[in-house]
């Protein structure tokens, strides 16, 4: 997706790796690039030339381009319109803009207070369009509202601005920020199956607004990069994405928090990594970067609900051992006598 914040643009030459990697990103975004320039009586020719994406393939409602190729073809454009907004707003965001707000935002403490003020500072830049930081209770979401019928041109700005955005969040504090959803304020494309890559969760069409959603914690993790960060960051030629970042600040706090919260829905690695919105895989290797292990966390979420449902009710030993988690009361009494020495009933008093 277009991140507007990086300035050089890749030397590629080399079709394999202008090429490489999965086609993704639908073509229906360029086409609306290819709008702006018609916009502005401009020839798109040599920037679809760049990114090696033949004229025809434009018409090709099911097509799609490399993420190479999208960073290419959004760099170059972006320098040749001299508008890092790609047409989508009434007035062109000129080279540097994007640069300019994530700078402002820097000296933040909070991820919080940076995001509150990149979308303040940007309503500065582009009145058309409204970004809002809100929080309902453990769920943080940025809100976007266009102001303006956008026509073809409204999905390219909707994906770019929340891409970038959620891109620089994750930047700012050194986290993959896992998302809950997203929502956009117009009918499934053909190409929906495309949004699972380029937003976490999932993804509800013919919403009132545009808006993405998140753990409303990342909001006090601290911004983590300096000045000498955002210098390099800006002249950096690999686009700015989420996946970049492949440790979550938060994650075994959210597995515990699952863990507690839905004992039944998360007895194996799959489920539980399901209700996270990642993989089995992604799951164990981010939860070793963070030096713990699903099967720890398990114990130490089970062992407190059972400990405290023992102290405080009379409930039998099976519905404890399913309260806290378990298949059966046999495994239960098996892994209470692995932590405390004792079977649950022995250790209550009975």
């Amino acid at each position: 997706m277009p991140q507007a914040v990086h300035r050089r643009l890749p030397q590629l030459t080399d079709t394999t790796r202008l090429l490489g990697g999965p086609a993704l990103t639908p073509m229906a975004l360029i086409r609306a690039m290819v709008l702006a320039y018609q916009a502005r009586g401009m020839d798109p020719s040599q920037v679809l030339e760049q990114a090696q994406i033949p004229p025809a393939q434009l018409k090709n409602p099911t097509a799609s381009i490399t993420a190479t190729q999208m960073e290419v073809i959004s760099g170059a454009a972006m320098r040749e319109l001299d508008d890092e907004g790609l047409g989508c707003f009434a007035r062109a965001l000129p080279w540097g803009s994007y640069g300019l707000l994530a700078r402002a935002s820097l000296s933040s403490p909070t991820l919080g207070v940076a995001l509150k003020r990149w979308c303040r500072h940007h309503g500065l830049l582009a009145p058309d369009a409204t970004l809002s930081l809100e929080v309902d209770g453990e769920v943080a979401s940025i809100v976007l509202h266009l102001h303006r019928d956008r026509g073809p041109m409204t999905e390219l700005c909707a994906v770019s601005l929340l891409r970038n955005i959620h891109g620089l969040a994750s930047w700012y504090v050194k986290s993959r920020i896992a998302l809950l959803g997203a929502q956009f304020p117009y009918a499934a494309p053909p190409h929906a199956e495309a949004y699972a890559v380029l937003f976490d969760g999932p993804t509800r069409f013919d919403a009132e607004h545009a808006a993405i959603h998140f753990d409303a914690r990342y909001l006090s993790l601290p911004v983590r990069r300096d000045e000498a960060a955002m210098n390099q960051l800006l002249q950096r030629a690999l686009p700015l994405t989420v996946r970049s970042y492949r440790r979550d600040r938060l994650l075994v706090q959210r597995v515990r928090q699952v863990l507690a919260s839905r004992p039944q829905d998360a007895h194996n690695a799959n489920d539980l990594a399901a209700l996270l919105n990642t993989s089995p895989r992604t799951l164990h290797r981010q939860l070793k970067d963070e030096g713990a292990s699903l099967q720890g966390l398990k114990d130490e979420v089970r062992r407190q609900r059972a400990t405290e449902l023992l102290l405080r009710t009379k409930r039998p030993i099976k519905q404890v051992a399913e309260a806290a988690g378990f298949q059966n009361e046999k495994s239960f009494i098996r892994a209470f006598k692995g932590w405390t020495g004792q079977s649950p009933g022995d250790w209550r008093g009975e």
